[in-house]
């Protein structure tokens, strides 16, 4: 079952039992309400994945991990693999049930590794994800906590899907960033960031359009906008999201996403290469951060 948040502005629907994972998001354009993600099938809320749904949360690592597995204090730590190249992919909370709770203009969204057997990942956490919305923006809160004896490695970060169109046009996209990961074929960094190629510069506003873009951005200034046809969206984001996900998805939907580290940041850091995001957090230490989506028009 799922729960509706909403104002005169928006119309936001998550789903409790799939990390708490939008799988609805509308906003008023003009005189109505029109979905700005894509809408998640019906078929998925029964299921047991939340990759259809419109946006779901990554912790508490984002993107891939190389082989599974990554190296933090001089140990190796072995995950399972979630994906056919043998990779492990955007954590493993947005596949879980999270307990909801329904306050003031705000849904509040719990959950505690220490209740998962199986959770894939070898340092206990809790996450809370408050979801809220105030007049013409809708602001996601994220808390990431230690809840164990020993210090960890951490991030976290959010995954929406947006439409390509509202209206007739392709949307524009405009942000600013310091560099880009170069990746090999499975899309993972083997170096620091590099200077942002032409081809893929979007620091003065433009069509995606066919660019195959699967990127990582580094030195993420916090702010996104998304020009359609008839709305803008604005997407900001507080200084620990400090890196950017850009994708254009094959289902015809763009990909981005606010995240506090780069891709296989773990391993990366372990390497000695600087500003991949990734936090150190001791026993009961916590990251925190928020996200704000504005529309205008």
């Amino acid at each position: 079952m799922t729960q509706t948040l909403e104002n005169e502005f928006w119309h936001l629907e998550i789903i409790p039992n799939l990390g708490a994972s939008i799988v609805k998001l509308e906003a008023k354009v003009g005189s109505s309400f029109q979905s700005v993600m894509r809408v998640t099938p019906d078929s998925a809320l029964n299921g047991n994945s939340a990759s259809p749904c419109s946006s779901f949360t990554l912790a508490p690592f984002s993107n891939r991990i190389r082989d599974a597995k990554f190296v933090f204090e001089g140990r190796e730590y072995q995950l399972r693999a979630t994906a056919p190249d043998g990779t492990t992919q955007h954590g493993d909370v947005r596949n879980r049930p999270w307990q909801v709770i329904r306050g003031n203009h705000a849904l509040e969204c719990y959950f505690d590794s220490r209740n998962v057997p199986d959770f894939n990942f070898p340092f206990p956490i809790r996450m809370k994800v408050i979801y809220s919305v105030i007049e013409n923006t809708l602001t996601t809160h994220l808390e990431l906590e230690n809840f164990g004896n020993s210090s960890i490695p951490a991030g976290f970060g959010l995954h929406p899907y947006f439409l390509r169109k509202i209206g007739n046009e392709d949307v524009k996209l405009e942000f600013q960033a310091q560099g880009i990961y170069q990746t090999d074929s499975s899309f993972i960094p083997t170096e620091g960031m590099k200077p942002i190629p032409a081809d893929y510069d979007f620091s003065r506003s433009r069509h995606v359009a066919d660019l195959p873009i699967n990127h990582v951005y580094g030195g993420w200034n916090g702010t996104a906008l998304l020009e359609y046809q008839n709305a803008t969206l604005q997407l900001e984001a507080s200084q620990v999201f400090s890196h950017l996900c850009v994708f254009a998805s094959p289902d015809g939907t763009l990909a981005v996403e606010p995240i506090s580290h780069c891709t296989d940041g773990f391993n990366l850091m372990a390497q000695g290469i600087e500003n991949t995001g990734v936090k150190i957090l001791g026993p009961g230490e916590s990251l925190r951060g928020w996200v704000r989506l504005t529309i205008q028009g």
